[in-house]
């Protein structure tokens, strides 16, 4: 044999050898590789503990989390089952969302048709918005509900304004009194003002001799008949003054500055959001929504008048008008929207129940009630506050668990919730709460605001659908729920996402400050060129 045979012999059995390891090597691998798998699918397959999740804001999700027998709770953590049941009754997903944005823009084409609609749709006769260049100085009177505003508003022709005013609380005597004392209250308010302004002196005569013009802002459902006149539908909010249903707003007004002897003519009757709506477009001219989101909710936006079908007046030349949605009033047959016992106990607690569902559902002045409602049931069911609940008889009095109490604790992220704690503890005195009853607390909290804020989202989108301004607008938010109540809306913009897709992309949701009473003024200021 030569070397050269040896050589090559040598070498292909080397390759040989090397080859029959690699495949061994690989067939371990793969082997392995196998098990591994296997552990992390019966890994994954296993309930995802509580205590593992980091909770933060409202992606701390509760409905994920699958209760088992092997689970120990800690005394620190809620019970996840009281958590679970809760989540399930609160969370509105994004199908359902859809659903009722669909069943919206439906009742609001009822509602342009017949005033015999759930949704009134009213037209306000305000057929066109501001231009931003608009100058001079004008009264307004703003009635939101428990807060009750007098503005003098001075327009700067570059779309900015400067406000002079004087806040007033509406106390619960005046608003389930008689309606001359309401409305004289208000004329009576009116006339402090103007005699207190600083830069120019104004008499007790000159309130007799002089003519002031005032925008009133009326934020509740009428019957409005011309740019100054609208016939009062119902009280809502707390409100219940008597010999006023049914009557026209600006005439009670009228009549009441007759009886305080002052020469102030109402020219312009405005709710709330159609003022808003103005208001913002004076100096963001691309506003085509206007939304309160506070002590009360409500809608307006801009409607082609051809689809408007029950107004028979001749818009003079307009093709567009504001409509007054009074979208509180939505679903009140209960069709769509999925209600909790608690939301049925704090509409039965109302004045108007069965009516202004929408509004008990979303807005500031019911959702403290509604937290209130769950809270006193988990006493009933030793769920929370084990040491003291049953001792609180602050817990079991209407409306003390106020919805500024649900923003403080949803603001809390100290480790021991220490401010939930002396919410509970000094304002609603329920003694010797437990870190676990305070992170319950803050939950329920998170769950009534979510879904108050997704519910609004989808009145929201409804109305862009409806206007078909999926390429994009501008919506002008005033209240104080958008403005002050934590992640509201960021809560919003995420269900306008789920509900429109990549269009939520171009609805723009802005902060309106003080639209209500610059949107009167601007109205009664530009009453000629606004109205029909």
């Amino acid at each position: 044999m030569s070397n050269n045979d040896f050589t090559y012999g040598l070498a292909t059995g080397i390759a040989i050898c090397a080859g029959l390891f690699s495949l061994g090597a690989a067939f371990v691998y793969i082997n392995n590789q196998r098990a591994k798998n296997a552990k992390a699918i019966a890994h994954a397959s296993q309930p995802l503990a509580l205590s593992s999740i980091a909770v933060s804001d409202d992606r701390a999700s509760t409905s994920s989390f699958v209760p088992n027998e092997t689970h120990k709770i800690s005394p620190d953590e809620p019970n996840p089952a009281t958590l679970v049941r809760l989540q399930h009754l609160f969370e509105v997903n994004g199908d359902k969302l859809s659903q009722i944005a669909k069943h919206m823009v439906a009742e609001m084409k009822k509602g342009l048709a017949t005033d015999d609609s759930t949704l009134k749709m009213i037209p306000t006769h305000v057929v066109r918005r501001p231009k931003g260049d608009e100058t001079g100085s004008y009264l307004a009177l703003d009635l939101g509900g428990t807060n009750f505003r007098v503005c003098e508003v001075t327009l700067d022709g570059r779309g900015g304004t400067r406000v002079r005013q004087s806040k007033h609380t509406v106390t619960d005597d005046l608003k389930n009194g008689t309606g001359a004392a309401l409305f004289d209250f208000f004329a009576e308010c009116v006339k402090q003002f103007l005699l207190s302004d600083d830069q120019k002196e104004v008499t007790d005569k000159d309130l007799h001799t002089n003519e002031f013009k005032l925008g009133f802002t009326f934020s509740f459902a009428v019957n409005q008949v011309s740019i100054n006149s609208g016939f009062l539908m119902g009280w809502n909010k707390g409100f219940s003054a008597s010999d006023c249903v049914g009557k026209d707003a600006v005439v009670l007004l009228q009549d009441a500055f007759k009886r305080k002897r002052m020469n102030v003519s109402v020219t312009a009757l405005v709710n709330d959001t159609t003022g808003t709506l103005v208001s913002h477009a004076y100096s963001a001219p691309d506003t085509y929504v206007g939304v309160i989101l506070g002590t009360g909710t409500n809608a307006a936006y801009v409607e082609k008048i051809e689809n408007i079908t029950k107004y028979k007046k001749d818009p003079a030349g307009a093709k567009d008008m504001i409509i007054n949605t009074e979208w509180g009033a939505f679903d009140d047959e209960m069709v769509v929207i999925p209600r909790t016992k608690y939301d049925h106990k704090v509409d039965r607690g109302t004045a108007n129940a069965k009516s202004w569902t929408f509004e008990k559902l979303i807005s500031g002045m019911y959702l403290g009630e509604i937290c209130r409602y769950v809270l006193v049931d988990l006493v009933k069911t030793g769920e929370i506050y084990i040491a003291g609940g049953s001792k609180s008889k602050t817990l079991s009095v209407p409306h003390a668990f106020e919805t500024a109490f649900m923003s403080r604790i949803e603001r809390d992220h100290s480790l021991d919730l220490s401010d939930v704690r002396t919410v509970l503890e000094d304002l609603m005195h329920i003694p010797g709460t437990t870190l676990a009853d305070r992170r319950l607390t803050k939950a329920i909290c998170e769950m009534i605001g979510k879904r108050a804020a997704r519910l609004s989202a989808a009145g929201i989108a409804a109305i862009v659908t409806k206007m078909n301004k999926l390429d994009g607008c501008t919506v002008g938010i005033d209240g104080s729920l958008f403005e002050l109540y934590p992640h509201f809306s960021n809560r919003m913009r995420d269900a306008m996402h789920e509900i429109l897709g990549f269009s939520a992309e171009n609805i723009v949701l802005e902060q309106a400050r003080d639209g209500s009473g610059q949107g009167a003024a601007l109205i009664a200021a530009l009453a000629g060129k606004l109205t029909a």
